[in-house]
């Protein structure tokens, strides 16, 4: 835990508080989660009661109906999750901006100490910064982002080769601390729970409810999640109501999990050849639940080492390349490089360049010379942000992408490349560009406003990769993509019928 936890300000901790309160912003999970390990030995180091405080605000950008949905749905399966464990859950949905902000503070001021998920990305580090001085209460930051620490890589790595020779160098000592999948029930744990109501299974509302005031809860009431769910609840919160809820993706760790075992159950064997097709879905679709942390990256990496009976001296030494390393099979080979080479080499971007991870200059030397050469090239086409959205391009595969996206809020891997290719491809800039893939992927995509979007995004315009010859117009040295290329290559028959409108 040592590379994984640091403090946020200078207050001292409170032994004689009346409970210790994790503050769930971004691991909204009950199981596989280093901020809730680290927050339940605090509340059995003081023998405390543990408060699990899981708020949703309204002030994000991009706030919509998709967003809250998934988010919610998760609450829902935390909320259920901590009634069957007898812990005090506390989920809050904010109704109007800014109705919810003094609440932290309030539950702060009875805490021992404040626990909260460390992200390094989208408006989560400024609202960190924002409050870390104002609640009166030690406020912790534990990483739970990654298989190995944000604060394990001593440099930005700038290629996939590089961040993959650190991560073997380092996974197996990392994998020896792993956060536990089942934390709870913890026998050590203080109830909040009257001594004479522990034989029945008290509701985790009913159980916050012995920890905070009850002017507190009715200033702001705990979730209702069958108006909310089932209801018209959301249409109330005054967020973007014309991105709907994605209709094949829930939000959840229920989910999530089903998900995983489905994959490993009756996709895996099939990854390495089909998941490039978007016919064949041979993939996880797990990207949403990664991002809002509804699975952990420890669980889907120990899933594959159980289902390939892998054990650490099958490991070879080191050599960068993206096969050869673990001695398994093909396809978890390759799903294991995705999870720990390619997802986590964005947060190594995030955490590393927090100014710059999701702007042009976080490009390396030569792409940024490249554009600049070719930056008055002639464009075959221009379309506006407007037409992009609405997928009115010349193009029936890029259309196609765009309406997935929209839809589905979800898009298949291969098609993101090619999407966002296509984008620098027909825009005025570089710059132009960057910015309308930022704001289609954040608006729709369930797993936008992440580091590992990000670096997908920057990757259209040269990050994590290598010059490329011959140089072409507009993309110069940077890897150029076509929608025919992919015609003949991808299986994309149904995909086409599927998102044709």
């Amino acid at each position: 835990m040592q590379n994984r936890l640091t403090t946020a300000n200078n207050h001292p901790l409170r032994p004689d508080g009346d409970y210790v309160l994790y503050w769930m912003i971004a691991q909204r999970r009950l199981s596989h989660n280093f901020a809730l390990d680290h927050a339940i030995e605090r509340a059995v180091e003081f023998g405390k009661p543990l408060l699990i405080f899981e708020p949703l605000r309204v002030r994000y950008q991009w706030a919509s109906d998709r967003l809250h949905r998934f988010v919610i749905e998760g609450m829902r399966d935390n909320a259920d999750n901590a009634e069957q464990f007898g812990v005090a859950y506390y989920p809050y949905v904010e109704p109007k901006p800014g109705k919810g902000s003094p609440l932290l503070h309030k539950l702060a001021e009875q805490a021992c100490t404040v626990v909260t998920d460390e992200y390094p990305c989208f408006f989560l580090p400024t609202m960190i910064e924002a409050v870390k001085d104002r609640i009166p209460a030690r406020l912790e930051l534990v990483d739970s982002n990654g298989v190995l620490p944000l604060r394990s890589g001593e440099k930005t790595y700038t290629v996939a080769h590089s961040y993959r020779r650190y991560m073997q160098k380092n996974i197996l000592a990392a994998l020896e601390e792993t956060p536990n999948p089942t934390p709870l029930p913890c026998s050590a744990l203080p109830s909040p729970a009257p001594i004479d109501s522990q034989s029945i299974r008290p509701d985790p509302e009913i159980l916050a409810s012995n920890l905070i005031p009850q002017k507190t809860l009715k200033r702001w009431p705990p979730a209702d999640f069958k108006s909310l769910l089932d209801g018209n609840g959301i249409s109330k919160i005054p967020i973007d109501h014309e991105v709907l809820p994605s209709p094949v993706c829930p939000g959840g760790s229920i989910e999530a999990t089903r998900r995983l075992d489905d994959f490993i159950d009756n996709k895996l064997e099939r990854y390495g050849t089909d998941r490039n097709h978007p016919d064949e879905h041979a993939t996880t679709g797990l990207s949403p639940h990664l991002h809002f942390g509804h699975i952990s990256p420890h669980q889907m990496v120990q899933r594959i080492f159980e289902h390939e009976t892998w054990t650490p001296d099958q490991a070879s030494k080191p050599n960068g390349k993206n096969h050869g390393f673990w001695n398994v099979s093909e396809p978890a080979e390759g799903f294991l490089d995705q999870v720990l080479t390619w997802r986590e080499i964005g947060f190594n971007w995030a955490f590393m360049n927090p100014d710059t991870y999701d702007k042009l200059d976080s490009l390396p030397n030569w792409a940024q010379k490249t554009l600049a050469e070719t930056a008055d090239d002639e464009r075959p086409y221009l379309y506006t942000l407007e037409e992009f959205e609405n997928a009115q391009t010349h193009d029936e595969l890029w259309n196609a992408a765009q309406r997935e996206l929209v839809q589905t809020g979800m898009m298949h891997n291969y098609m993101r490349m090619l999407w966002g290719k296509k984008i620098f491809h027909w825009t005025e800039s570089a710059q132009q560009a960057l910015d309308i893939m930022i704001h289609l992927n954040n608006k729709y995509g369930l797993d936008g406003r992440d580091p590992n979007s990000y670096c997908g995004i920057l990757w259209v315009l040269g990050r994590t990769d290598r010059a490329w010859g011959p140089k072409r117009p507009v993309f110069g040295s940077v890897r150029y993509m076509t929608s025919d290329s992919a015609r003949k290559k991808l299986k994309l028959n149904k995909y086409l019928e599927r998102f044709s409108e």
